[in-house]
């Protein structure tokens, strides 16, 4: 197939609704379609322009990146594959996260408080005298330039924060990466020299002492030490721990097997969070001699062992025993921040921070932590941590 395109010069005629006869000429780029091997064909109004895009056109025809513009995708058509290619990969939630961050890339922004912002997102309605920013949405990625990326990043940090920003170029990066592969476009250059992330204060890492003085109090603590000892033993995340179920765990071969995790409304998904989570964990003699003690006393589901972390239900007067145990541990924070409950339910709840694992065990404020239990060895401990690192522990 002829990959030169020519160049030819016509003088146009054409007739008004008015009959009226007009002429212009125009320059004519011909070319064949090595897709389709159809005949195409652009017009320009001078020869200059006529050349420029031919010597482009050659360019693309000979390392195979040329693309028609009318067949290339939009980046919101892109975006709509990338998420209908990650469905099955992904958690539901994380896919509901995914969808989210799009919008942020193809939907218009709207102009305004976060809030605002959050109560469109939930309820689609548009707050009064409401304006709205266009977005990448409708840009064929043929069009699509590193300026326009450049330009389209800058004013969602302005409008939504850098790390909105962030996640939504990362997002954006995948989805042109996936467009190459599946539909032959060539994406332009992802924009260098962003917003750099501000500078975070460094966490403060636990010392050995300290994890042994947490470790010797848990297992002095044999209704909840369990649960706040696991992380540091196994270095799992809490959604892990909180979805480990009895017929997951080896005892006789010392061996733990990751294959699901529980969401925040406490339902179990059989699935990690990533590929590389799931995976076995040889059990420590420390916590072999623990889960061997906990599997006598754990809280049982209709009598019979299934979470290893169970909500601990509620003490009765001895002999009797608890009642409503062996279901969901929830963690203590609202399953959706931006729901419209959310603030009425900030102010009759404390508020506990995030990001402990492997340093302060949230699981331990998951299943409270009630006045009996502040008698025990390693309560001063909890009580010195999480005063430093200013968490708010429930006041009874």
């Amino acid at each position: 197939m002829n990959i030169n395109p020519s160049i030819s010069h016509r003088t146009i005629k054409n007739r008004h609704r008015d009959g009226t006869r007009v002429e212009y000429s125009r320059y004519i780029v011909e070319f064949r379609d090595p897709r389709s091997g159809h005949r195409k064909a652009r017009k320009f109004k001078r020869r200059l322009d006529a050349v420029a895009f031919r010597n482009e056109l050659i360019i693309q025809l000979k390392d195979g990146s040329y693309i028609n513009s009318r067949e290339a995708p939009t980046v919101a058509e892109a975006a709509e594959h990338y998420l209908a290619d990650r469905a099955n990969h992904v958690k539901a939630n994380t896919l509901h996260s995914y969808r989210l961050i799009m919008k942020r890339i193809t939907d218009p922004l709207l102009i305004g408080t976060p809030q605002q912002r959050a109560d469109y997102s939930l309820s689609g309605a548009k707050p009064g005298k409401a304006r709205f920013i266009p977005t990448l949405g409708k840009v064929k990625i043929s069009d699509l330039t590193t300026a326009k990326i450049r330009q389209w990043h800058n004013m969602v940090a302005e409008q939504c924060g850098d790390y909105t920003a962030r996640r939504a170029a990362a997002h954006l990066k995948m989805v042109l990466a996936l467009a190459e592969e599946d539909f032959g476009v060539r994406a332009p250059t992802m924009p260098a020299n962003l917003a750099r992330r501000k500078p975070r204060v460094k966490k403060t890492i636990l010392k050995p002492e300290d994890v042994g003085l947490l470790l010797e109090g848990a297992r002095l603590d044999k209704q909840r030490g369990i649960y706040y000892a696991f992380p540091f033993l196994a270095g799992t995340r809490p959604s892990e721990q909180l979805g480990l179920l009895w017929s997951d765990v080896d005892l006789n071969n010392s061996m733990i097997r990751i294959r699901r995790v529980q969401e925040r409304n406490g339902t179990l998904t059989d699935m990690t969070k990533t590929k590389a989570g799931t995976r076995e964990i040889p059990i420590a003699p420390s916590l072999l001699a623990m889960l061997l003690e906990w599997q006598v006393i754990c809280p049982r589901k209709q009598g019979e062992l299934h979470r290893v972390f169970p909500g601990p239900g509620r003490l009765q007067p001895w002999p009797l025993p608890r009642t409503g145990g062996g279901g969901a541990c929830k963690p203590c924070c609202h399953p959706d921040p931006l729901h419209p409950g959310c603030a009425r339910w900030r102010a009759g709840h404390q508020r506990v921070g995030k990001g402990l694992r492997l340093q302060i065990c949230v699981q331990c404020l998951n299943v409270g932590i009630t006045p009996d239990s502040r008698h025990n060895k390693s309560w001063p401990l909890w009580s010195g941590l999480c005063q430093q690192r200013k968490l708010l522990l429930p006041n009874h």
